[in-house]
């Protein structure tokens, strides 16, 4: 068992898929020769050759179109989007074809097709190379949307989203590809779809969060600490379909909700949250809930993008105003 950080172990769940199924076939914009923007698919072309891990043209529309047809005629693609932002192009492929197949031959024909790309921002990248746009797959029924946030997580989510009949939207938060290391078993165990994961128990409020943002809401909950304010921590993990049934046991033991994303705060995930909590949970709730997000604008550049990002003290000032209330 290997300690190895999240990148790598995306690499190394590819890695597996090709060695055990020969019908898994990787694509993307340099993935092949380069090993990727990222290096997430490095080494894997000179293993498993060219037809297996495959560079394709500098055109989303014809990535997620070969992918369609690859899935539809008996192989598991797993197609990379180089940045979330360049997402655009291939909506019409993956909203009316891949989300589609399934009900419009009424099951005959399922793309088991994955979709990688990296998610948020942090890293100093210029225009639409930071974006969280998960709200716009998540409205799509027919695809599911996973966001791994620690190592071990994305190796085993991965596994499962190549081995799941349908199509997956696979989003990797870019700040966390080499933040930090965990120990990672190259065992072939896939992880479970569709549910949360309880990161840290609590007793005084749920957060809930995805993605990088799992990262600074754990810093916010080890520093209230101090403040004899006990979090309880999920990691939402699938974000389509959403795991209510835990958020509401939780939201039912600690009686608040706050809710954090980096993804602008207009019509994300986070309100579908709020929504189903307030109508399935009001009377277990003590405060009104929260949310803390980025901000209904454009993600700007680099000098102001932190100051976008939720930090990890207005997270905390969002814990602290919403236990106090």
């Amino acid at each position: 068992m290997a300690k190895l950080t999240l990148v790598e172990a995306i690499n190394l769940a590819l890695a597996h898929a090709l060695q055990n199924d020969p019908d898994v076939v990787l694509m993307g914009e340099d993935i092949g020769l380069n090993g990727g923007v990222f290096r997430a698919t490095a080494g894997l072309q000179q293993r498993f050759g060219a037809l297996r891990v495959q560079d394709s043209v500098l055109a989303e529309g014809v990535i997620a179109g070969m992918a369609v047809g690859m899935a539809a005629q008996g192989l598991k693609p797993v197609a990379e989007i180089q940045f979330m932002g360049f997402i655009y192009p291939a909506l019409d492929q993956i909203c009316n074809h891949m989300a589609r197949m399934r009900n419009r031959t009424r099951g005959r024909i399922t793309l088991p097709i994955v979709v990688r790309m990296p998610h948020g921002g942090g890293i100093h990248a210029p225009e639409h190379h930071s974006e969280s746009l998960e709200s716009l797959l998540c409205h799509h029924a027919g695809l599911r949307v996973l966001c791994p946030s620690t190592p071990a997580r994305a190796y085993g989510l991965l596994l499962a989203a190549i081995r799941n009949p349908d199509p997956v939207i696979f989003l990797e938060p870019t700040r966390l590809y080499r933040l930090a290391r965990q120990e990672v078993e190259d065992d072939g165990v896939a992880a479970d779809l569709d549910c949360c994961h309880l990161l840290r128990e609590g007793q005084d409020v749920t957060v809930v969060c995805w993605g990088a943002a799992t990262h600074d809401v754990l810093q916010a909950a080890h520093t209230l600490e101090r403040e004899s304010i006990d979090c309880e921590v999920i990691d939402l993990s699938s974000l389509s379909p959403i795991d209510h049934n835990s958020i509401l046991d939780s939201v039912a033991r600690t009686g608040r909700l706050v809710i954090v994303h980096e993804a602008a705060r207009n019509c994300g995930v986070g309100a579908e949250i709020a929504a189903t909590v307030a109508e399935r949970g009001l009377y277990h709730l003590h405060a009104p809930i929260r949310r803390v997000t980025g901000y209904d604008t454009v993600m700007p550049y680099f000098r102001l993008e932190h100051d976008y990002i939720p930090s990890v003290t207005r997270i905390a000032d969002g814990i602290r105003e919403t236990v106090q209330a």
